[in-house]
């Protein structure tokens, strides 16, 4: 889902591979592991983003899931 970063395809790589072997290792279906990763989601916003930024933030990263699931 990057596009251009700061961080390399590697370290993304990894760290998105470490991420989905543990929803493997769980077996984990569809709809949980979309919870799950929607509340770090909102962990992350809370803690990481100041609350003036949250919600344009999570405008823009919706747009950019978006594109990534419609193939643009």
């Amino acid at each position: 889902m990057p596009q251009q970063s700061q961080y390399s395809d590697n370290q993304f790589e990894i760290i998105m591979h470490d991420i989905i072997v543990v929803l493997e290792k769980h077996q984990v279906k569809r709809d949980l592991s979309l919870m799950v990763l929607g509340n770090v989601l909102t962990t992350i916003f809370q803690q990481q983003v100041p609350e003036n930024q949250r919600a344009k933030m999570a405008e823009q990263f919706t747009q950019v899931l978006l594109k990534s699931i419609n193939g643009k």
